[in-house]
């Protein structure tokens, strides 16, 4: 596949280094379920994509090749139907106070979405990163998120005192809002493609540390081609420290900081009335009215 991209920005996206990762783990379930999602692709009328078309025309443009349908992209859905965008879990507002008390930009964002888990050392690792980076901290541990722990007796030792009210652990929080927040200056995610989206259309830059599925290729377009974030190799406190620091501190921050920015511009120009998200929505309507 190497030898057939010729365009920088789908060599960017590391392809057949995420070709290797997703074949690494692959049972047969997971095998199955793709080559059925591959079929059913090919026999549609249409797909419909929650995306915008500047944020992925070279990898669109080769995906049209392969699928005879029209690819309609109608994204962001959370911005066009924000009122059915509803969270899957209780939502705890009173971070928007705590948030509310820190200074502009300098808040780093951690979630790993609604699936992600992962054991009580890594939980450890995550825990004095945070507090080494002497950042301000908002955190969601989802409660059976770390394996074996009911929420956060997992906690190290002297990990709360040493933190303070510089950070703020909650169950789950309004991401939206939060990411919309004026002191929220990083996210530190699982680069799953809603949060991927909604940091976007907030011009937020992102920490990415994927666990699985189109996580890593989320991750790649994210850090290789919008250079709108930093990947977290591994949860180590040491590499936490660093990694947070070189996004939220260090000059190499500013730099993702502006495309971030521009990136959020651009989406707000797309979801405008004239905009593209706008004809993509009529060009969908029409198709469905001619089938």
């Amino acid at each position: 596949m190497g030898n057939e991209i010729k365009s920088p920005e789908l060599q960017a996206l590391q392809l057949n280094r995420l070709r290797a990762l997703l074949s690494q783990n692959a049972t047969k379930a997971m095998t199955e379920v793709r080559v059925a999602f591959a079929n059913v692709l090919k026999r549609s009328s249409a797909i419909i994509v929650n995306s915008m078309e500047f944020l992925e025309l070279e990898a669109l443009s080769k995906v049209k090749q392969y699928f005879p349908a029209p690819i309609i992209t109608i994204g962001p859905l959370h911005k066009l139907a924000p009122a059915i965008c509803s969270s899957l879990l209780t939502e705890d507002d009173k971070c928007i106070s705590w948030l509310n008390k820190q200074a502009p930009k300098s808040v780093i964002y951690v979630s790993f979405g609604s699936i992600v888990n992962f054991d009580k050392q890594e939980l450890i690792e995550i825990a004095w990163g945070l507090s080494n980076s002497k950042q301000p901290f908002l955190w969601v541990v989802r409660p059976g998120m770390v394996r074996g722990s009911e929420w956060i007796e997992s906690l190290p030792n002297g990990f709360e005192e040493s933190v303070g009210e510089r950070g703020c652990i909650v169950k789950w929080a309004p991401q939206k809002e939060v990411l919309a927040h004026a002191a929220v200056g990083g996210f530190w995610t699982h680069s799953g493609w809603n949060s991927t989206i909604e940091s976007i259309c907030e011009g937020v830059p992102m920490l990415c540390r994927p666990f699985f599925g189109d996580q890593h290729l989320n991750t790649s377009s994210i850090c290789n081609v919008w250079k709108i974030g930093l990947e977290l190799q591994n949860l180590e406190r040491g590499n936490i420290e660093r990694t947070i620091k070189r996004l939220m501190v260090d000059m190499e921050g500013n730099g993702i900081r502006k495309r971030a920015i521009d990136l959020k511009e651009k989406a707000a120009f797309y979801v405008m009335e004239e905009g593209s998200t706008s004809c993509s929505l009529n060009m969908l309507i029409k198709h469905i009215l001619s089938v």
